[in-house]
């Protein structure tokens, strides 16, 4: 008993040796948030825009933002690439939040989005910019062949939009042979589309008199034909790639102009070569916007410059008539 006993308290002595490298534990710890931290920072950094729309949405509603809803559009839960899932989490988010946080919350996504909009209207002007060049390009060109009265050419939401009008003549009454003048035409601009990689939209258009086409069934067939032989002409004659080009018809639905006017059937009789833009559809639905504002500068300019002659010519009047007294 006497041997064992020594044993024993040895024992209770070596359960009892305090642990000094316990720091380590609380060490690892904060290593493990740390990491944690720095995931979850990574992840922030590259946006999903699944569950950002997701919770912007949620916000929204939390807000009482319901203006998606007054203007008619789709359903929230029906939204493509929004889950139901990410929905209810952003709400449950949302509800969680104190009145001021969801007030910094509503601040930072109506920043975010004005900057959007800014993105937006900057790389839509670029690109009015851009097109616009391309479209002086095409007038230079077709001025100097004296072609110019042939095409009516413009900017909007699709792109840069080139009419080949017909008011010379550009295809026969019921026919979908290009004539001389409408070849010549073709000839000269192929150049300049041959200079640009977006995709062309060839649009044949009929004009608005009730008579049934004399060598086709209805003016589809016929808006058809024509698209299709500028077509044609512009990959076997122009040599511009068949994978840039694509073919629509649609009759006498799109006059240029009012159907109204005098002179409006000859310009309605039309094929349409739209250099589309790859802007993004959101993005590409502003370029009419920009086009109205550039137009409203230029008016601006060109009345300001108007002024200031008018009032150079008076006080050159009024100093030659103090001159003759």
């Amino acid at each position: 008993m006497s041997e064992s006993t020594p044993r024993r308290k040895r024992r209770e002595e070596h359960e009892e040796h305090e642990n000094h490298e316990r720091w380590l534990v609380t060490y690892a710890d904060m290593v493990t948030l740390l990491m944690v931290l720095f995931i979850v920072m990574f992840a922030m950094s590259v946006v999903d825009e699944k569950k950002f729309n997701a919770l912007k949405e949620g916000l929204a509603a939390g807000f009482g933002d319901s203006t998606a809803i007054l203007d008619g559009s789709d359903n929230l839960l029906n939204q493509a690439g929004v889950s139901d899932v990410d929905l209810i989490e952003a709400n449950e988010y949302v509800s969680k939040m104190k009145p001021e946080e969801k007030a910094k919350f509503k601040d930072a996504f109506a920043r975010e989005e004005q900057l959007k909009k800014e993105r937006q209207y900057a790389e839509a002007a670029a690109e009015v910019d851009r097109l616009q060049a391309l479209l002086d390009k095409l007038d230079a060109a077709l001025r100097a062949k004296g072609l110019r009265d042939d095409v009516q050419a413009g900017i909007d939401e699709r792109g840069l939009v080139i009419s080949l009008v017909s008011k010379h003549v550009v295809f026969e009454p019921n026919l979908a042979e290009l004539s001389q003048r409408g070849i010549d035409v073709l000839d000269t601009i192929t150049p300049v589309l041959r200079e640009v990689e977006e995709p062309l939209r060839i649009d044949g258009h009929t004009n608005q008199v009730p008579v049934k086409p004399k060598f086709y069934p209805t003016d589809w067939e016929l808006s058809a034909a024509r698209a299709i032989t500028v077509l044609r002409h512009l990959n076997e004659v122009g040599g511009l790639p068949n994978e840039r080009m694509t073919a629509s018809a649609f009759g006498h639905e799109q006059p240029l102009v009012d159907p109204s006017k005098p002179g409006s059937q000859a310009v309605n009789k039309r094929v349409d070569i739209v250099v589309q833009s790859a802007l993004p559809a959101e993005t590409r639905a502003l370029l009419d916007d920009v086009v109205a504002a550039k137009a409203g500068e230029h008016a601006t300019t060109a009345a300001n410059t108007n002024a200031n002659h008018a009032n150079a010519a008076n006080a050159n009047a009024a100093h030659h008539t103090e001159g003759t007294q």
